[in-house]
């Protein structure tokens, strides 16, 4: 191959392979263009659903046993099993049910400051949950 005919035969290949990529690519801006980033999409980080409804302690756990609430919010707590229980926060002068009977329901306020409140029954310290107020 004659080196015109090379030469010829590169730049037929550099303008084919040119003309494929931006088919697939697009084609190349020209330096006069401005490149903008694309729009940003402000997001807010998602919170917890607050709790709506009535902790059950069933079989001697609470269901659910984490949830979340708003400040200040009344939690109803309802004792489906058959021996006495609490829910108590760790620190009981945060919020504590007393004793509920079985079959009883009792209530009580959440905080008002948003945090975790980890708790437990009174009588089975095994029993636990976490309360966030949030």
């Amino acid at each position: 191959m004659t080196p015109t005919v090379r030469a010829a035969a590169l730049l037929l290949l550099g303008a084919l392979l040119t003309g494929c990529l931006s088919a697939y690519v697009g084609a190349a801006p020209d330096e006069s263009s401005v490149v903008t980033a694309p729009p940003t999409v402000a997001s807010t980080p998602s919170s917890p659903t607050p709790f709506v409804g009535t902790v059950t302690i069933r079989d001697f756990a609470f269901d659910p046993a984490d949830f979340t609430v708003h400040p200040g919010a009344v939690v109803t707590v309802r004792n489906t099993g058959t021996v006495t229980h609490t829910l108590t926060a760790q620190d009981p002068t945060t919020f504590d049910t007393g004793p509920i009977a079985p079959g009883g329901t009792a209530s009580f306020i959440a905080p008002s400051q948003p945090g975790t409140y980890p708790y437990l029954c009174g009588y089975h310290h095994f029993m636990r949950g976490l309360l966030t107020v949030a």
